[in-house]
């Protein structure tokens, strides 16, 4: 029987090599600490950390089938009961009517708005134009210039 020189457990010396690890260099440190930890289950022997290893991967493999059927994505799975089944359906069948129907109200609120606010912007800008048309020097309502008025509605402002 083999024994190692340093066990894999909570000891000074043990503590103070993942101390100088960290110090040293980080990655070596968190070796030290995984050993700590799990050193035990490995036994100090390769082989024993190959079937620790070869356990894991197998568990994870044969369990990966049930992570896909349990996801969000997939929904539709059998429950075994025909009447269940069928109420499910319809239920999902309803609320996704109901969502389509929120989405359109979505759209038709947000065109609305768009509207509100092309009505709003157009009624400053209109006024701002105004205001502008208003402080021209000469340009008065009944001086709006016309297409046959060569100085545009300012007048003569020569003197």
């Amino acid at each position: 029987m083999t024994t190692a020189i340093i066990k894999p457990q909570f000891s000074p010396l043990t503590i103070a090599l993942m101390v100088v690890g960290f110090i040293a260099f980080w990655p070596l440190g968190l070796a030290v600490l995984a050993y700590i930890i799990w050193g035990e289950k490995f036994g100090g022997s390769p082989e024993k950390a190959q079937a620790y290893w070869n356990k894991g991967r197998s568990w994870c493999s044969s369990n990966k089938g049930q992570f896909r059927r349990h996801g969000f994505a997939s929904t539709a799975h059998s429950s075994g009961n025909a009447a269940f089944d069928d109420y499910r359906a319809e239920q999902l069948r309803r609320l996704e009517e109901e969502r389509a129907r929120l989405d359109a109200e979505i759209d038709a609120f947000h065109e609305y708005m768009a509207n509100l606010n092309k009505a709003k912007d157009r009624e400053e800008f209109d006024r701002f134009m105004n205001e502008r048309r208003g402080n021209r020097q000469g340009y008065t309502d009944d001086n709006k210039p016309t297409n046959n008025d060569p100085n545009n509605g300012w007048g003569n402002n020569n003197g």
